[in-house]
């Protein structure tokens, strides 16, 4: 399981999907949104992204079926297909 704090969900999704085997996203395939929680402000999402990281793979199961029992890939309510037509790595548009 992975757990992150970002700005752009959708892109960060898409740059977890271009990863290489070299990062833990490429080598575990993490690339499917299973659960999101949204922050108005940096410093509260990287507070809870931190207690998040603490909690047990138990914990952490209990908290998505909250939100997604079934475990649904929601890729596709963000996209509307996956993988997305147009896809590019921010560190490759530099």
């Amino acid at each position: 399981m992975y757990v992150g704090v970002t700005n752009d969900l959708e892109q960060r999704i898409i740059e977890h999907y271009l990863n290489g085997p070299e990062t833990f996203t490429g080598k575990y395939n993490c690339y499917i949104l299973v659960y999101y929680e949204c922050f108005r402000y940096i410093n509260a999402a990287i507070r809870r992204e931190k207690q998040i990281k603490t909690w047990s793979r138990m914990k952490k199961h209990a908290l998505i079926e909250t939100m997604n029992p079934r475990w649904n890939n929601l890729n596709y309510s963000l996209f509307g297909r996956w993988p997305p037509v147009r896809m590019f790595h921010r560190k490759d548009r530099q």
